[in-house]
């Protein structure tokens, strides 16, 4: 008998740095892959879904991750386009997004990734709720979040 298990994981490293490019903080974070963002994947193997995860967006509101949500609760600014739509290699999908300076400032608590760039549409493929990031207007932070898929 066949027994297999698939886990689906991911981590997200923040990075922090002032106006002169110097890094303030720097963290790793885990994530969770919420009910939307299974089903994405699961319409992508099928062919059905018609978008990429290319969006990335913060917020402020530090309620749990739960894998019911949809969205962010709290955001900062509006989902920006990640610099890339994702780049798969050895079982995982790496997406980076960079949040200049004047964009999405304040107390950064959440982070998720999305298949569209309308707030309140598309899927959640993530979300992730850590401690305060305290991004200044002149700050930049960026996120490289990876999805890792294995068999257990």
């Amino acid at each position: 008998m066949i027994n297999e298990t698939l886990k689906l994981s991911g981590e997200l490293t923040i990075v922090l740095k002032d106006k002169d490019g110097k890094v303030k903080e720097e963290r790793k974070e885990k994530n969770l892959v919420v009910d939307s963002g299974l089903d994405f994947i699961c319409s992508r193997m099928a062919g059905t879904a018609s978008s990429v995860m290319g969006y990335m967006a913060v917020g402020s509101d530090n309620t749990a991750a739960a894998a019911g949500q949809t969205d962010l609760l709290g955001y900062l600014g509006t989902r920006i386009a990640t610099d890339n739509n994702g780049t798969a290699t050895n079982n995982t999908v790496t997406y980076t997004a960079t949040f200049g300076a004047g964009v999405s400032s304040g107390a950064i608590v959440e982070a998720g990734i999305f298949n569209d760039p309308s707030v309140a549409t598309g899927d959640m493929l993530c979300r992730t709720v850590f401690a305060t990031v305290n991004k200044g207007a002149e700050d930049t932070m960026s996120i490289t979040w990876t999805i890792t898929l294995s068999a257990a």
